[in-house]
């Protein structure tokens, strides 16, 4: 029996924000966010059949829109050569030391006012901190830790060794972590 049902007629009211801010925060372009929320939702209604109850409603509409921003990526990818990519990335100074932004951001149904004001500043700092950071330094560590992708996939469409994208990473955190400790907090 499953645990979570779908209820695709509350989607627009309950998640769109919160979808839309998501997916605004990875493509950095509200129209090209709202295309990505509205082919979640279709997607969504496409799939709705092979759900099975076992996540929440919304985490299964976020894990459809995070594939549907990485399909946006591959695809200027593929026509352009390149991307800019925006992640979000916090350091607190706590135990969560280095925590994605995607896994603290604020609830949308909390009671917090301040969260949100809160997130689209540090959203600005972060977009600004990875402006500064080389395109193909940006775009590997976005598809690494951001979407997920897996190591020999970015090799094979960078055509870099696996070496190269872990020193790249390596380099992109080390300059986020300056920029946001000297701009941030």
């Amino acid at each position: 029996m499953p645990k979570n049902e779908l209820h695709p007629e509350k989607w627009v009211d309950s998640y769109a924000d919160y979808l839309f801010n998501y997916a605004v925060s990875r493509v950095s372009d509200s129209e090209i966010a709202k295309d990505l929320v509205q082919e979640t939702f279709f997607a969504g209604l496409n799939s709705a059949k092979n759900y099975k109850g076992d996540a929440a409603e919304r985490t299964w509409l976020i894990a459809i829109l995070k594939r549907k921003v990485i399909d946006h990526y591959r695809k200027i990818n593929s026509k352009k050569g390149k991307a800019e990519v925006r992640m979000s990335y916090v350091s607190s100074g706590d135990e969560n030391e280095g925590d994605w932004l995607e896994e603290r951001v604020a609830d949308p149904f909390s009671k917090g006012g301040d969260d949100t004001l809160e997130n689209k500043e540090l959203g600005l700092a972060i977009q600004d901190c990875l402006s500064k950071l080389p395109k193909k330094q940006s775009l590997v560590f976005t598809m690494k830790t951001i979407q997920g992708i897996s190591t020999e996939d970015i090799c094979n469409e960078l055509g870099i060794n696996p070496s190269n994208l872990w020193v790249m990473i390596h380099r992109a955190r080390t300059a986020l972590m300056g920029c946001m400790n000297q701009n941030w907090f």
